[in-house]
C-alpha cells in the first residue's frame, strides 16, 4: 500500500508518492486462538478496518490472484522486543551491550524447522512460494488456496469509488505451527498495484527560487512591504548550508568521522554523486572521500509512474546533501527500494539490519495514523526490534501536515513516526543570524497572506494555514515507558485515559521559509539538464539533519552506537543539551517576506508577493517544556558532548 506526502519545496507543495507505512504495537501481535476456528491461531489486525458489512459486495471469485508474505515471528518475539529495550535503556545493565546481526538472528530469528514447517503448511493448501528470506516467506495462488491456508474467506469491499478485496475475518494459521507466524500482509489488496516501466525517468522540471532573500536571519528587511506583528520583516533566507545548522546544532569540533548513516529512500538518482559532490564544493564542505558516499540498489525498479520515481530524486538528494553538510566525516549509504510499497521499502529497512549497513537510519516517508493496518506494523516493529538489538537507530520525519486536520478532515498523527520504536523527528524554524549565530528556533507551522492589489497591506492577515510540522497522540500506540514523567498528562490522555504515544521526540529546521539550500541536476525548460541549487523545507529535512546530528553525537560517544536513542534523550530532558523551543521566543510574532516566481523558474510568468508567519501549526502548538511539534527540543551546543562517555 502507498500514500502521498507532500514535500516542501521552498514553500511549494509537491506531490511525491510515498509509501503507506503503519504505526507501532509496542511488542508485535500475539497470536490468539480463535474461538470459531479451532486448531488455529489468530492473526490479529490482517482485516483492514475498511472490510466492513456495509461494503460487502460478496465472495471473491476463487479464481482471483493473491501475493502474499507470511511474516515469520522467530523463536522469541518477546524476547526481541525485551532485549532491545534492555539494551536502549541507560540504567539497564545491558545497555550498550549489543549483537552483531548473525547473533541476533541465532538469538531471536526464526529457525529452519520453523521455515520449513511455513513451506510445508502453505504449499499443502495449493500456494506456490516465491521466496524466502530470513523475514518472510512470499507466496502466490488463487483464492481458494489462499482461503484454505489462511482460514478466512476473501470477499470483495467498495473502498471510496472502488473495490478490493480483503479477509471476511482475521487470518489464521495452524496451531501446529507453535506461532511460528508472526502475520501475513497482501491479503487485501487495495490500491491496485499496478506495473510500469522499470527505467528511472528523467530528472523533474526544474524550480528556482525569486528573490530577494536574506543572506542570515534578518539580514534583508523587507523596508517597502506592508509590517506584520507590528513591525517590518525580513526576507525569507536564500538557504541555510551546513557552516549555519553546524553553528546552530553544536557541532563543534566534530565530523561524524567514521560514523555509518544510512538514508532509505524509493528508487535513486541517476546524478547524486555529481549533485552532492558539486553541492559540497561550492559551500566549502568536506569533499566526500573515495567510498564516502555509496548506493546499495535493488536489481529492477517498479510502479515508477504510479509512485512519481523523478520526485523522489530531489528527496534522496535533500537527505544526502544535508546529512554531508551536517557530519561531512559520516560515510554514507544510500538504500533505495524498487517502488514506494510497504513490501519493497520494508525491504530496504531489513537490508540495513540484515547487513549491519549504518548504525544510525534516516528515513523521511510515511503515511497517516488512519490507514495503518496493524499486520504491517508488526513486521515494521520486529526489524525495528533487531536493529535496537544490533545499536541500529532509526530516525522519522513527523510528517508536515500538522494536526492532518487541513488534509484529511481528522487529527491524527503520521507513521510510523508513531512507532513506539522509532525517534520522530518534528520541525522548526530556524533563525541563524550574523556569524552564524544562533538566534532562536519556533514551531514550525505557516499561515500565508498575500499582498493586496494597491500593495499597501496583507490580504485577510495572517491569512491561511498552509503546512507545519506533523505531531499530536497516537490513537492506537500505549505510551512507550520513556515518555512518562516528561510528557504532559493532558496529551498523552488526549485519545486514551491509559496514555498513548506522543510525536515527536525531537525536533530540527524543517521550515522551507528558514530552509536548507540543495543542488540538484534538474530539467530546464529547453529539456537540458543542468545542475541547480534551490531552497527547500519539510520534516524531510528535519530527519537527515537528526540523523547527522546523531552521527556527531556517537563520535562524541568514542564511536561506540547510541542504537534506539528515545530513552536516553528522554533521560537528558530539561537539561543543556536541547533548545527549548516555543512559537513565539520573541514575544511580538515573527513573518518573513517570499517573492516567488509564478511558474517556478522565471519572473515571465510573474511573481507573487506573500508574508509567511511562523509558529502557527493548525492545534499544535510549541510550548515551555515537552510539546507535541518540537518534542523535548532541539540540539542545543551541549547536546552532541553530553554522548561523551565519562
Amino acid at each position: 500500500m502507498r500514500s502521498n506526502r507532500a514535500k516542501a519545496r521552498a514553500g511549494v507543495s509537491l506531490a511525491a508518492a510515498l509509501p503507506l507505512l503503519t504505526g507501532a504495537l509496542a511488542l508485535g501481535i500475539p497470536a490468539a486462538h480463535a474461538a470459531d476456528n479451532p486448531g488455529r491461531d489468530l492473526l490479529a489486525g490482517t482485516k483492514p478496518a475498511w472490510a466492513t458489512a456495509k461494503a460487502d459486495k460478496g465472495a471473491t471469485a476463487n479464481s482471483a490472484q493473491v501475493s502474499a508474505r507470511v511474516y515469520l515471528a522467530g523463536r522469541d518475539s518477546a524476547g526481541l522486543a525485551a532485549y532491545a529495550k534492555a539494551v536502549s535503556d541507560p540504567s539497564s545493565p545491558l545497555y550498550g551491550k549489543y549483537l552483531n546481526a548473525k547473533q541476533s538472528q541465532a538469538r531471536f530469528g526464526a529457525t529452519k524447522a520453523q521455515v520449513a514447517a511455513v513451506k510445508s503448511w502453505l504449499k499443502s493448501s495449493g500456494l506456490k512460494v516465491t521466496a524466502v528470506t530470513q523475514h518472510y516467506v512470499a507466496v502466490t495462488g488463487d483464492v481458494a488456496a489462499a482461503e484454505k491456508a489462511f482460514g478466512t474467506q476473501l470477499h470483495n469491499y467498495t473502498k471510496g469509488s472502488k473495490t478490493y478485496h480483503a479477509p471476511s475475518k482475521a487470518a489464521s494459521a495452524p496451531q501446529a505451527l507453535k506461532g511460528a507466524v508472526l502475520t501475513v500482509t497482501g491479503l487485501d489488496n487495495a490500491p491496485h498495484k499496478s506495473d510500469h516501466s522499470d527505467q528511472l525517468p528523467p530528472p523533474d522540471a526544474v524550480f528556482k527560487n525569486a528573490g530577494p532573500f536574506s543572506s542570515y536571519y534578518g539580514s534583508n528587511v523587507a523596508s517597502t512591504l506592508p509590517d506584520a506583528y507590528g513591525s517590518k520583516i525580513p526576507y525569507a533566507v536564500e538557504g541555510y548550508t551546513g557552516k549555519q545548522l553546524r553553528a546552530a546544532y553544536g557541532a563543534g569540533k566534530y565530523t561524524g568521522k567514521g560514523v555509518r548513516i544510512a538514508i532509505t529512500d524509493a528508487y535513486a538518482s541517476p546524478t547524486i554523486a555529481f549533485d552532492a559532490a558539486t553541492y559540497a564544493k561550492n559551500h566549502g564542505d568536506a569533499a566526500f572521500s573515495t567510498s564516502q558516499l555509496h548506493q546499495v540498489l535493488p536489481p529492477n525498479y517498479t510502479k515508477t509512474e504510479e509512485c512519481g520515481a523523478a520526485g523522489w530524486y530531489g528527496e534522496e538528494t535533500l537527505d544526502v546533501e544535508a546529512a554531508h553538510a551536517v557530519a561531512p566525516g559520516a560515510n554514507i549509504t544510500y538504500v533505495g527500494a524498487a517502488s514506494c510499497y510497504d513490501d519493497d521499502l520494508l525491504d530496504s529497512l531489513s537490508k540495513v539490519v540484515d547487513n549491519h549497513l549504518a548504525d544510525i537510519v534516516s528515513n523521511s516517508w510515511g503515511d497517516i495514523e488512519a490507514n495503518q493496518t496493524p499486520d504491517l506494523a508488526a513486521a515494521y516493529d520486529q526489524v525495528f526490534q533487531f536493529g535496537a538489538v544490533e545499536g541500529i537507530g532509526f530516525y522519522f520525519s513527523s510528517g508536515d501536515n500538522g494536526d492532518e486536520v487541513a488534509h484529511t478532515g481528522t487529527k491524527q498523527v503520521d507513521t510510523p513516526a508513531n512507532s513506539a520504536w522509532v525517534t520522530a523527528v518534528g520541525g522548526t524554524s530556524l533563525a541563524v543570524g550574523k556569524g552564524d549565530k544562533y538566534q532562536w528556533e519556533t514551531g514550525w507551522g505557516t499561515e500565508k497572506a498575500t499582498l493586496s492589489a494597491d500593495g499597501k497591506s496583507w490580504t485577510n492577515f495572517p491569512g491561511a494555514y498552509t503546512s507545519g510540522a506533523g505531531g499530536g497522540t497516537s490513537k492506537t500506540v500505549p505510551q512507550p515507558y520513556y515518555q512518562k514523567g516528561v510528557v504532559p498528562n493532558a496529551l498523552a490522555t488526549a485519545n486514551n485515559a491509559a496514555g498513548n504515544r506522543v510525536v515527536p521526540d525531537i525536533a530540527a529546521i524543517a521550515d522551507p521559509n528558514t530552509g536548507f539550500k540543495v543542488g540538484q541536476t534538474q530539467t530546464f525548460p529547453d529539456g537540458s539538464q543542468q545542475y541547480s541549487e534551490y531552497r527547500i523545507g519539510g520534516t524531510s529535512l528535519a530527519a537527515p539533519v537528526i540523523a547527522a546530528v546523531q552521527a556527531l553525537a556517537q563520535e562524541a560517544h568514542g564511536g561506540e552506537a547510541i542504537g534506539f536513542a528515545n530513552p536516553a534523550i528522554y533521560a537528558k530532558y530539561g537539561s543543556k543539551s536541547f533548545h527549548d523551543v516555543t512559537d513565539d521566543p520573541t514575544g511580538s510574532g515573527l513573518a518573513v517576506a517570499r517573492i516567488d516566481f509564478v511558474n517556478g523558474i522565471d519572473a515571465t510568468g510573474g511573481v507573487s508577493t506573500s508574508v509567511r508567519s511562523l509558529g502557527k501549526d493548525s492545534s499544535l502548538q510549541a510550548v515551555k517544556g515537552y510539546d507535541d511539534v518540537t518534542g523535548v527540543g532541539s540540539p542545543a551546543p551541549g547536546y552532541v558532548d553530553s554522548w561523551r562517555r565519562h
